[in-house]
């Protein structure tokens, strides 16, 4: 009984499976037939009928043939046999022979794509077609105009072209004919190849439209404008040489006449209707006839400065030389009483060599200003040159006479350091005698004769002949130290015997009722008159401090205010 279940619900299986796959071949069917009828139902005819429109002949009538044929085919042969297909499908659906059927469908379905793919290209290239038609018609509208205007142009101002005029004329007609040209094979439907000659047109006409226009300004200037130009500075020249100017050198002529002989050979080339290369070999020579013209100006501005510049240099030399000569016999005066650092002394020779390169440089201009063939510019570079390095001269002379001279100012403010120190000294010898001190410390007094030591020195060496303000000024400043070091040393000598003295004094209160105290304030007393303040002070102040322990810092606030 399971088994007979079994093989019933198979039998069931098979069955749905086969009407369901059945169902979807059904289907597929309608959805091809449905494509078949749409492609039935395009309006290719009716596209194809604006081809009418147009000239029926030649290329064209051959392309319209050819897709109208081939849309025959479609609607005569290919979709009715594509009936036939379909029905074997259904067929085959109907008979549960499903791999057959499929492959059917795929074959139905590649036909319909190429049968798709062929209307897709009859649509392009009859859009193409008409679209070159349309495009050309407009251009040549277009066109059309603007070949009457070049006619109207070249007629009117003839004499603008001399003898180029006849060869634009006869470029102008076979534009002409090419327009006539493009006529015939629209005549005759050949409106592919016409787009073509169209497309040629109008470049040649842009181009002969541009030469045209061009012609006029540059025939011009190549057979007027230009010379005139290269005239009005050969005869600027002349004007200029006849007033003393060194133009020769400068080769304008030669180059002027090469100017001439390009014009010459642009003109050869505009006679035949065309102008390559012409703008450019007139921009270059009118941009070369500018640079002439800034040149002579130059030269002109030049020989100006030369004119208003040489004699006042010259005078200038001469004072700066005189000057310099100055200068060394100034320096042989000083090297009798100060010593010269070699530096200095090479210094003074370098200026002289200096002023014999200027000197000789300035008569190799003069050489030239008389030779009439070096060019003012030239010459004005070399003056300018000159007043550069003697302007430098100058500047190196003065800071080296500026040099030498403080010498002597170094020697006054040397001498006026020494006179302040010996003060200085003098104030502290006074000061030491109005101390209460009972005599001057050992140490202090070897410190105050080496102080004097050290002005002797000073004096000494700016007693020496010749005088070198470097060991001078080395002998300032030892002096100087040590006259700082015994003015502190002194300072605190007096401070210390003064707070000593005062703690002495505040001790003896102490004396009768402390024997001790008396004792060690009496050992302080011996110190001091044994001119050793510090150890007294040291000694007087430990005594004090058993009984008065503040005693130093009150005696010395004490000791600042009455100072």
């Amino acid at each position: 009984m399971e088994y007979l279940i079994g093989i019933i619900l198979v039998v069931i299986g098979i069955i749905i499976y086969g009407l369901i796959a059945r169902k979807k071949i059904y289907d597929e069917v309608d959805r091809l037939e449905n494509w078949k009828m749409d492609i039935m139902n395009r309006k290719v005819t009716e596209e194809l009928s604006k081809v009418k429109n147009l000239n029926l002949s030649g290329e064209t009538h051959e392309k319209f043939e050819t897709w109208r044929e081939r849309w025959d085919s479609i609607l005569t042969q290919e979709l009715p046999n594509l009936e036939e297909d379909l029905f074997d499908v259904e067929e085959a659906a109907d008979r549960y022979r499903f791999r057959k059927a499929k492959q059917k469908i795929q074959l139905v379905e590649k036909k319909l794509e190429n049968t798709e793919m062929d209307i897709e290209k009859i649509f392009n290239e009859l859009e193409q077609l008409l679209e070159s038609e349309e495009s050309s018609r407009q251009e040549v509208e277009q066109i059309e105009p603007v070949i009457k205007q070049l006619k109207k142009e070249l007629i009117q101002n003839r004499h603008k072209y001399g003898k180029a005029y006849r060869g634009f004329d006869e470029e102008v007609n076979a534009i002409q004919q090419m327009l006539n040209d493009y006529q015939q094979l629209v005549e005759q439907g050949d409106y592919m190849e016409a787009k073509q000659l169209v497309h040629q047109l109008k470049i040649s006409l842009e181009e002969l439209q541009h030469r045209i226009s061009a012609f006029p300004l540059l025939y011009k200037k190549c057979r007027q404008e230009v010379p005139t130009q290269l005239d009005e500075i050969l005869a600027g020249m002349a004007e200029m040489k006849e007033e003393g100017f060194r133009l020769n050198h400068l080769g304008f002529e030669k180059e002027i006449h090469n100017h001439r002989e390009t014009l010459a050979g642009c003109l050869t080339v505009m006679e035949q209707s065309s102008i390559d290369g012409v703008e450019n070999s007139i921009t270059e020579i009118e941009e070369r006839i500018q640079e002439i013209y800034q040149l002579l100006e130059k030269e002109a501005i030049a020989r100006n400065n030369i004119e208003k510049q040489y004699e006042p240099y010259q005078r200038v030399l001469e004072e700066s030389e005189q000057i310099l000569l100055a200068t060394k016999e100034e320096v042989k005066e000083l090297q009798r009483t100060y010593h010269f650092e070699n530096e200095d002394v090479e210094k003074q020779q370098l200026l002289e060599k200096w002023m014999i390169k200027i000197k000789k440089q300035f008569l190799d201009f003069q050489k030239k200003l008389e030779d009439d063939t070096t060019s003012y510019t030239e010459l004005q570079a070399k003056l300018e040159d000159c007043q550069k390095q003697l302007e430098e001269l100058q500047g190196e002379h003065k800071d080296f006479s500026d040099r030498i001279r403080a010498l002597r100012k170094d020697e006054n403010e040397a001498k006026e350091k020494l006179v302040t120190m010996q003060q200085s000294l003098l104030d502290i010898n006074r000061k030491l005698n109005k101390s209460n001190m009972p005599g001057i410390p050992e140490e202090l007094a070897v410190e105050l004769n080496q102080a004097h030591e050290e002005l002797n020195k000073v004096f000494m060496t700016l007693e020496q002949q010749p005088l070198e303000m470097t060991k001078v000024n080395a002998a300032l400043d030892d002096a100087s130290a040590k006259i700082s070091n015994v003015t502190e040393a002194a300072s605190n000598t007096m401070d210390q015997a003064q707070l000593a003295e005062y703690v002495i004094q505040y001790g003896n209160r102490y004396r009768s009722q402390y024997p001790l105290i008396a004792a060690r304030l009496s050992e302080a007393e011996r110190e001091f008159r044994s001119y050793h303040y510090d150890t007294a002070l040291e000694q007087a102040t430990e005594a004090i401090q058993e009984i008065d322990p503040d005693v130093l810092s009150r005696l010395e606030t004490q000791q600042n205010v009455l100072v």
